[in-house]
């Protein structure tokens, strides 16, 4: 049917009509060389650049259009357009000044724009010392994504952990962790599935990024920018359904309420099912956001986000003989009946931000309160005859509060010929977290059952309660940092950033159980460095050194011992050299080269097995390379290729020198084209693969390598209505996207379609 429908469409000529312009600032003032775009039927067209009057002139084809006009400083205006045969029409857009948040467009992938969350100043992605990739909310709704899980797949060197299923997971330059998430900027650390509704964009920030962000972040972190309240009227809805019973519906609305407020407000809700027995997903959320804009200097945003997310827990499948094991994808291994994920996230946040003479001061706060409990059944090893396989079952719940304030101060300076870019700032948090955990009994006493292999989805009696290791928990953590850093351009064609932060983090751990009360503190000094060569402007050579530390406690500091209390803080250099190319305003490449040593890991004592040193090491080696924008204007793309090797250099707790680091493959690229075939007709196609790796850190079991393929078809219909077809995996291939151990191992997604439908009024 949609072959047909598209078909039909394309024997459609386009109209032509002409829109006019002008740009300007709230004081009427214009604006040159603002960048314009539009967006009609789904179709990108090419920018312009108003002139020294602030004005521009389009031509747009026949239909509703989208256009936004964005410029460095001044948060982006869009307004719809109804363009017709043979008309003309003239319009001013006034751009409001924006924090330094928001001074992406949703173009950010591109190299000319400004970027904020690397430097918390306004630098050009372009000459930031460090690999970035942004993901801006276009890509996802072209491919209808809903996790992070999904985004970072068209991310070059980072992957998705299985997390158990439970929560989101990344791995970053064979790093793995389930804290590194920000947002706005601000930490977002507990564990749960985070959607992207709400998101003008994704960052991916590779590299140890603690001047920024603090304490973790070794191999990168993973910001998330959510959409703000904007003072033009718009609306849009987005149907959603598909292959196993998957069905969603996401809403925004954005509403002036004079000249000086505006709101907007996202919601979501979602049910469907899976390719996997017995698993369901339910969530719902909703954000209202509120711009306060006094004057042209000051801008008061505030934000409140609620996520509810329930879903059966899936620990995947075993492996037989070093290889995930021969059954059919959708088995389940256990109940899943009686294996559950709940979270309830509740996040407030307020940014107030004046611009001076000179500089700009801002203040955030976020106060987040998360409720999180999962129940599951693990799958353990298979007999060597293949008849039973091993189930443990356990459950945990988790409530974290967090409160964290950050106040920046951005200044404009000059020394002689050097031109100044000076960050001052400090940050305070305090952490409220309970733990407890309980194990599953088969009986009174059994905390394992033998099921059988060719049968494994069961229901059996299942009592949970607390075995005697078991936590039982209350950590509350204490963080206070100052950092500073200058970015000088000391001619057109050389920029030096540096940089340094004093974290305090001092984390005090009680033990319910027996009352232990231990406290670990620790100051935390994080330096980097960065030089910019640009031979020619829209290049851009660069090298960086950085610093970061992940305390003993580890990235969600659910535990310490008496062991772990004495262990210094683990250490991460990053030595990393790249270039980025603005081949034209729409299309960048870049490509980066590192060395990521990890340091003061834990290892066993070799004259004393029954004591913990320090001296276990790992490194990784990298390459990266990526692509973004058009390249002609019927074509664009995004993705990149990653090496990586990640090799435990000296040895520690978990693996002997030489071992391969777990779920680090060798060789990733991924490939996402966007194909303009007529004025009225879109296409995609997209190819995720990877080389084989290793399931966990023993290298006793091998996930293979895989290449998949994506496609999808746009049509826009009538009344500003655009209709998609997303098809996951064409060639239906077998694969297994990756794994929380060697018997928890998750099979990818057979052949999957699904179909939205998004309209914009």
């Amino acid at each position: 049917m949609l072959v047909a429908l598209a078909l039909a469409v394309a024997l459609l000529e386009p109209a032509s009509f002409t829109f006019a312009g002008r740009v300007a600032d709230p004081m009427a003032a214009p604006i040159s060389g603002a960048s314009v775009t539009a967006v009609c039927g789904g179709r990108a067209l090419p920018a312009v650049a108003t002139d020294a009057r602030g004005e521009f002139t389009i031509p747009l084809p026949a239909g509703r259009c989208t256009v936004t006009a964005a410029f460095e400083g001044f948060a982006p205006t869009v307004q719809v357009v109804e363009a017709r045969d043979g008309g003309r029409e003239s319009r001013t857009f006034v751009l409001q000044i924006a924090g330094v948040q928001e001074a992406v467009s949703v173009s950010a992938a591109i190299g000319g724009v400004d970027f904020a969350a690397a430097t918390k100043t306004l630098t050009p992605l372009r000459d930031v010392p460090q690999s970035v990739t942004v993901v801006p909310r276009a890509m996802m709704r072209d491919q209808l994504m809903t996790s992070i899980g999904q985004v970072v797949q068209y991310v070059p060197g980072i992957a998705a952990h299985q997390g158990e299923n439970n929560r989101d997971q990344i791995i970053v330059r064979g790093q793995s962790s389930s804290a590194d998430f920000f947002v706005n900027g601000v930490r977002d650390d507990m564990q749960y599935y985070r959607d992207v509704y709400n998101l003008e964009r994704i960052e991916a920030l590779k590299g140890p990024n603690a001047l920024v962000f603090g304490r973790g972040g070794a191999g990168g972190v993973i910001n998330r920018v959510m959409k703000q309240a904007g003072f033009q009227p718009a609306r849009e809805l987005t149907v959603q359904g598909g292959m196993f019973g998957n069905g969603r519906v996401t809403a925004g609305l954005d509403q002036p309420l004079g000249r000086a407020v505006a709101m907007r407000l996202d919601g979501m809700f979602e049910h469907a099912g899976s390719f996997r027995d017995g698993v369901t997903l339910d969530r719902y959320g909703v954000t209202p956001t509120v711009t306060i804009a006094p004057d042209a200097r000051t801008k008061v945003t505030l934000r409140f986000e609620h996520l509810h997310d329930g879903r059966v827990a899936d620990r995947g499948i075993p492996s037989v003989s070093g290889r995930p094991a021969d059954v059919d994808v959708a088995t389940y291994f256990g109940n899943p009946a009686e294996s559950r994920v709940r979270s309830r996230v509740n996040i407030a946040a307020a940014a107030v931000e004046r611009q001076f003479d000179g500089f700009l001061l801002r203040n955030q706060t976020l106060v987040g309160n998360y409720d999180r409990f999962y129940q599951n059944f693990v799958p353990g090893a298979v007999d060597a005859a293949r008849t039973f396989v091993t189930l443990t079952a356990y459950n945990n719940a988790s409530n974290r509060t967090n409160v964290f304030n950050q106040t920046d101060l951005i200044a404009r300076a000059s020394t002689g010929v050097l031109q100044h870019t000076l960050l001052v700032g400090a940050e305070i948090g305090r952490q409220f977290t309970d733990n407890f955990r309980q194990t599953g009994f088969f009986g009174p006493a059994a905390t394992s059952i033998r099921v059988p292999y060719d049968s494994p989805t069961v229901a059996l009696p299942v009592t949970f309660h607390q075995s005697g290791t078991d936590a039982d928990n209350h950590v509350q953590t204490h963080v206070g940092a100052v950092y500073a850093q200058d970015q000088v351009d000391v001619s057109r064609y050389l920029q030096l950033v540096g940089g340094l932060r004093f974290d305090r983090f001092d984390l005090q751990y009680h033990n319910n159980r027996n009352g232990d009360a231990l406290e670990r503190p620790d100051t935390l000094v994080s330096p980097r460095l960065g030089a910019v060569v640009k031979p020619i402007e829209p290049v851009s050579i660069y090298g960086s050194y950085s610093v970061s530390y992940l305390p003993s406690s580890g990235d969600q500091f659910s535990s310490l011992t008496t062991i772990t209390q004495q262990a210094k803080p683990e250490k991460f250099d990053n030595y990393e050299v790249g270039a980025k190319w603005d081949v034209r305003p729409r299309l960048s490449f870049t490509t980066a080269l590192y060395r990521l040593d990890r340091v003061n890991t834990r290892a066993t004592d070799p004259n004393d097995p029954t004591r913990i040193v320090q001296t276990g090491a790992q490194r990784t080696n990298g390459y990266e390379l990526g692509v973004n924008g058009a390249l002609s204007r019927a074509w664009s793309v995004a993705g990149g290729y990653a090496y990586q090797d990640a090799v435990v250099t000296s040895a520690t707790t978990a693996a002997a020198a030489g071992a391969q680091v777990a779920q680090v493959p060798h060789h990733t690229f991924s490939l996402w084209n966007m194909l303009q075939l007529h004025p009225r007709i879109g296409a995609g196609i997209g190819i995720v693969s990877r080389s084989d790796m290793f399931a966990a850190i023993d290298d006793a079991v091998t996930l293979p390598g895989y290449a998949r393929v994506d496609a999808a078809l746009y049509v826009p219909l009538a009344g500003g209505v655009r209709l998609q077809a997303n098809v996951e995996n064409v060639f239906d291939r077998r694969y297994y996207v990756n794994a929380d151990s060697n018997t928890n191992i998750s099979p990818g997604s057979p052949r999957a379609l699904r179909v939205g439908l998004t309209a914009a009024f």
